[in-house]
């Protein structure tokens, strides 16, 4: 997609705020005593059109942080604001179909084809057909799908392919914010690299504001402007760039988490048949420098 046709769909982001929020889920039955904050007082502004990752283990509240932006998920306590104003104060409805979801399985519709699927939202805010349509094929374009998988239904795809299918509808209402809770944990390493490629692109020419939830720290590193890395009950280890949280960790529980004692973040430079390469402890070549820029060849190590 061209840099005008950019402009010409590109919707207005918006920053996010978490006030003090706090989620406590119901005790099951038959427990005892009060149940766990599942986040504790999440304090967080997420600037608009940025990408901001929200990192941490399995059950730190990462995804209830994310839910809480789209009402899916209600504080207990705290307020969530879009644009200065409180979201529970908007009708939901309207504000999910103004917001992109994007799944780790893709949850497409598994009963209506890929174009009806990209269109579904586009189609509830009574945007006529043929607009909804041309705006899908623009976004299956620029997430390099073949216009002929318009007429596939979701079964009939690989996992890559719908996992693009699930970021073009997410995108295809045109919102300003866009959540994406572990979108590439279920595809293999090359889609992986593959999608958070054209991840990267999509921003640079859309500029959403998006919240991208993952526990991997190469996802957390190659994708985000900002990193928030998660404790349990979403308490804030550290808040930084991923340059910042690599160069100057505030504890052992951040140099554990993102395996900074790990012999393959312990890089030097060396020769190689002429050519400078980046090595990790153990001699093993990561990659190439750039003799034009002296950065690494194909992006961060």
């Amino acid at each position: 997609m061209s840099s005008h046709q950019a402009s010409d769909v590109a919707g207005t982001a918006g920053a996010i705020e978490f006030e003090a929020v706090t989620k406590r889920y119901p005790v099951p039955a038959g427990g005892r005593g009060d149940a766990p904050s599942a986040v504790e007082s999440f304090s967080a502004r997420l600037p608009a059109g940025s990408t901001t990752v929200l990192l941490g283990s399995s059950g730190c509240g990462k995804t209830t942080l994310l839910r809480m932006v789209n009402c899916m998920v209600d504080p207990t306590r705290g307020r969530v604001l879009l644009d200065g104003r409180d979201v529970r104060d908007r009708d939901p409805v309207a504000l999910r179909r103004s917001i992109g979801y994007v799944m780790q399985n893709g949850g497409l519709l598994p009963h209506r084809r890929v174009i009806d699927n990209i269109t579904l939202v586009p189609r509830l805010c009574e945007t006529d057909r043929a607009t909804a349509r041309r705006r899908a094929h623009e976004l299956m374009e620029m997430l390099g799908l073949d216009g002929d998988l318009a007429g596939r239904y979701p079964h009939q795809l690989s996992g890559g392919q719908a996992q693009r299918v699930g970021v073009a509808r997410a995108l295809a209402a045109d919102p300003g914010v866009l959540l994406m809770d572990e979108p590439f944990g279920a595809v293999d390493p090359l889609v992986r690299r593959e999608l958070q490629r054209e991840l990267i692109g999509i921003q640079a020419n859309l500029a959403k504001t998006i919240v991208f939830v993952t526990h991997d720290v190469d996802e957390a590193l190659t994708l985000g402007d900002e990193i928030i890395l998660l404790r349990e009950g979403a308490r804030i280890a550290q808040r930084g760039t991923g340059d910042e949280l690599v160069a100057a960790p505030v504890d052992d529980f951040v140099v554990r988490f993102l395996g900074l004692e790990d012999a393959r973040r312990a890089l030097r430079l060396a020769e190689v048949a002429g050519r400078r390469v980046v090595q990790d402890e153990t001699g093993r070549t990561l990659g190439v420098l750039d003799a034009a820029h002296d950065t690494p060849a194909g992006g961060r190590t």
